[in-house]
């Protein structure tokens, strides 16, 4: 297969995968809309019903009217026709056009970044998650493959057993309750870190403008440690033994096969046979894994953002299942599909770039 063929195929797959995704977000947002505002539609007019009806107890035909009226104008108000298929189509559409053009309006709550244009509070969210779960990930995954690799060249060693042992049990901890933990003990007892981290725009509000470049950057680097230090640790802590553990099983694999048993009858160097011919050969499924964990993180952030108070996408997106705001949650959702989708694709031309036999279809 062409790299052309390749790279169309991969293209409308994701093409015909976002639109589907579209489509479902779309769909089940829409109920969930209509639902909620047909109960606030009901909510608001027996209310308002009971004034009536004490103020034209004596008129029971105007009362009727009015009633009847009030009807119709809550019904205008919430942009409702009372036929309920009728207005999940018409709610699809609006969210689908709101969807394509990211233009997601404003909410009336409060979130992060003193804005309520949901843009502007996605896209703050997104970066601080990207800061927290890349830093993470990233530092996760160097010490994985350093240790991953070691233990791969000695395996049934007390190193590889004992790691090993202790990855299964950190990839079982719940990360929720490893930060409670983490901020039992560095919050309260040792007071190193702060607990919460909804506060370091805060912080950094108040470095003096006047400073400096260098003088500035350097505080608000260091005001972004103090914050991100004790969730970053907690991740790190953890996955990484998970990671290890997995980068171990793969090169273990790999150091099995014959073409690294005639690059050491050559005569090649250790190193050279490891970091020239297994780490190119192992970098597909360990590059496959490192896109899915950062891209994972994203989506599994609620609860960790949540515990830190970290503002990022977990963060809002819990702070909107709370307030039922719908149209944070409809924007928050359609934002990580895309973003998950594009990943998925950008992996696939790396994985491609890493690995020939994906293109051509060889095994």
């Amino acid at each position: 297969m062409s790299v052309l063929r390749f790279a169309g195929v991969k293209i409308l797959n994701a093409a015909i995968t976002l639109l589907v995704a579209l489509l479902l977000i779309s769909g089940i947002f829409a109920v969930y809309t209509v639902t909620e505002l047909r109960g606030r539609l009901a909510e608001e007019y027996v209310l308002a019903l009971r004034q009536l009806e004490v103020q034209y107890r004596n008129n029971p035909e105007l009362l009727e009217e009015k009633s009847r009226q009030l009807y119709q104008n809550l019904m205008e108000r919430y942009g409702l026709t009372g036929n309920f298929a009728q207005d999940v189509v018409t709610w699809t559409l609006r969210l689908i056009k709101s969807n394509i053009t990211f233009d997601f309006g404003v909410t009336q709550y409060s979130y992060i970044g003193g804005t309520n244009v949901i843009g502007d509070i996605l896209l703050l969210a997104m970066k601080n998650t990207a800061i927290l779960f890349l830093t993470a990930t990233l530092i996760t995954f160097a010490v994985g493959i350093i240790l991953g690799f070691q233990m791969a060249r000695k395996p049934g060693s007390v190193f590889d057993r004992g790691l090993s042992v202790f990855g299964m049990i950190s990839w079982s901890f719940p990360t929720w309750w490893v930060a409670i933990i983490m901020i039992l003990i560095f919050s309260f007892y040792l007071r190193l870190f702060p607990a919460q981290a909804q506060y370091v725009y805060f912080e950094l509000s108040k470095v003096p403008p006047d400073l400096p470049l260098f003088e500035k950057i350097l505080e608000q680097v260091k005001i972004w440690l103090k914050y991100m230090t004790m969730p970053v640790l907690t991740i790190v802590l953890v996955s990484f033994g998970g990671a290890s553990y997995l980068i171990r099983n793969i090169v273990l694999g790999i150091l099995q096969e014959d073409f690294v048993t005639a690059a050491r009858a050559r005569g090649l160097p250790e190193r050279r046979v490891i970091y020239g011919h297994v780490l190119r050969t192992s970098s597909p499924p360990i590059v496959t894994y490192l896109a899915l964990s950062i891209v994972g993180a994203f989506g599994g952030a609620i609860i960790t953002e949540a515990v830190f108070g970290w503002p990022g996408m977990g963060l809002v997106y819990w702070i909107a299942i709370q307030q039922s705001d719908a149209k944070v949650l409809v924007a928050s959702t359609w934002v990580l599909t895309v973003f998950f989708i594009l990943t998925i694709l950008m992996l696939d031309f790396i994985y491609s770039l890493l690995d020939p036999r994906v293109r051509t279809g060889a095994t």
